[in-house]
């Protein structure tokens, strides 16, 4: 029965040593989702850029709706024409690429490249942004995302979930080498006894 019981135990480990690892990759793998989709959205702000989503299409196929601009703060004077900046219109930041630098004026011509014609109105120096140094295609989905108060809550519940899964996956581990242990000790006490059986025989 003994040995059973050990063949039985030894079987179920066999089937069982693969769920710590598994949850613990699939929490690990979790938790990086998380992390990596978010440091895009974050690292660059504490690098001076500003960082918005392109929700027009006006500077297609260069940039597609639902990318993600950085934009880096400049000085009006060093932007050159076929720079793409950024600038406040009204309530809106808007993304045009630059027709003129009127440095005598203070004023920049603009035009969106999905635009036949330029911008009717100048954009003033002081309304200047930056210009766009990058964009991410896609990313201005998970912007938005992040922006909203449910994908935020979601995306802590993904990111508790990785962290519940990685716990778990360490829970199952010590509890597997707890049963190791027990068995190594059970296996030792019954071979002790055997030969202690065996020397009483003789």
């Amino acid at each position: 029965m003994e040995a059973g019981a050990g063949g039985a135990v030894r079987k179920k480990d066999g089937l069982l040593i693969y769920v710590p690892a598994f949850c613990s990759l699939v929490g690990t793998l979790m938790l990086l989702a998380v992390i990596l989709t978010a440091l895009p959205l974050t690292v660059p702000q504490y690098m001076g850029y500003e960082i918005y989503d392109v929700v027009s299409g006006s500077m297609e196929p260069s940039i597609p709706i639902g990318s993600v601009i950085y934009v880096k703060p400049t000085d009006p004077l060093d932007v050159e024409k076929g720079d793409i900046i950024a600038y406040r219109s009204g309530e809106n930041i808007i993304m045009h690429r630059v027709v003129i630098n009127r440095v005598v004026e203070g004023t920049f011509t603009t035009k969106g490249d999905a635009n036949n014609v330029e911008d009717l109105f100048e954009v003033p120096y002081e309304n200047l942004t930056g210009i766009v140094v990058r964009h991410i295609p896609v990313l201005g989905q998970v912007l938005i995302l992040f922006a909203s108060t449910f994908g935020r809550i979601c995306m802590i519940c993904f990111a508790a979930c990785g962290a519940l899964l990685n716990i778990l996956g360490n829970r199952f581990r010590e509890t597997l080498e707890y049963e190791r242990k027990l068995e190594r000790r059970r296996e030792e006490m019954l071979a002790r006894m055997q030969a202690e059986n065996e020397e009483r025989q003789r």
